[in-house]
């Protein structure tokens, strides 16, 4: 059965050389708060050489500043940028809005700012997964105050059906049935960030 996901035409691409073993995967298998996987690892790792394809040809000229939303777009943004072919700089910021739990809490706060002066630079925020999209409107509002010469959103992820906020996503990887998911970044109580794929958790829900 193919993966529930979907995603735009795009350029072919490679997929990003041998980051990890084969079968690292397998060794998930028996953990029992674990469902089906939603995005294969074959398929990350080519979606994101294509996203790299998108941005080294729309930045051509003017290399961009990819702006990381800890923790969890720390394995896409890291995967990303090695798929651009051009300069980049790296910065991140923290912003906490989920807590431990898998709903988000309402409250956005800055948990870590960059370090970088936005002003006439070429922004790309990159995000792991949209859900409300409340998150990313807030932080997109942010970051527009500290004028940059342009402000675009690489999300990997974002969820069908569930945004409460108009947001213009520039490159997105995988749109994803609403369900809680984990891996390649994404967490629940600082677990399965280290998973190769994305899969879903059915596990009991961690209380804040």
């Amino acid at each position: 059965m193919s993966p529930a996901v979907s995603h735009g035409d795009a350029a072919k691409a490679e997929p990003i050389g041998a980051l990890r073993p084969v079968g690292v995967a397998e060794r998930w298998e028996r953990d029992p708060d674990l469902g089906r996987v939603v995005v294969p690892e074959d398929v990350l790792l080519k979606r994101v050489c294509e996203l790299g394809d998108d941005v080294t040809a729309d930045y051509e000229g003017r290399p961009p500043l990819l702006v990381g939303v800890l923790k969890g777009a720390f394995v896409f943004m890291s995967d990303l940028a090695r798929a651009i072919r051009q300069p980049v700089e790296i910065d991140v910021m923290a912003v906490a809005s989920y807590g431990s739990a898998t709903t988000t809490s309402g409250v956005v706060r800055i948990v870590k700012d960059l370090d970088s002066d936005l002003t006439d630079r070429h922004v790309l925020v990159v995000e792991d997964i949209v859900d409300s999209g409340l998150t990313l409107s807030y932080l997109r509002r942010n970051l527009l105050a500290r004028r940059p010469a342009s402000l675009e959103i690489c999300a990997l992820l974002v969820k069908e059906g569930r945004q409460r906020a108009n947001i213009d996503l520039r490159y997105v990887g995988f749109h994803i049935p609403a369900d809680f998911v984990v891996g390649y970044g994404l967490d629940v109580a600082e677990r399965y960030r280290n998973l190769p794929d994305i899969r879903v958790y059915q596990g009991p829900v961690p209380v804040d």
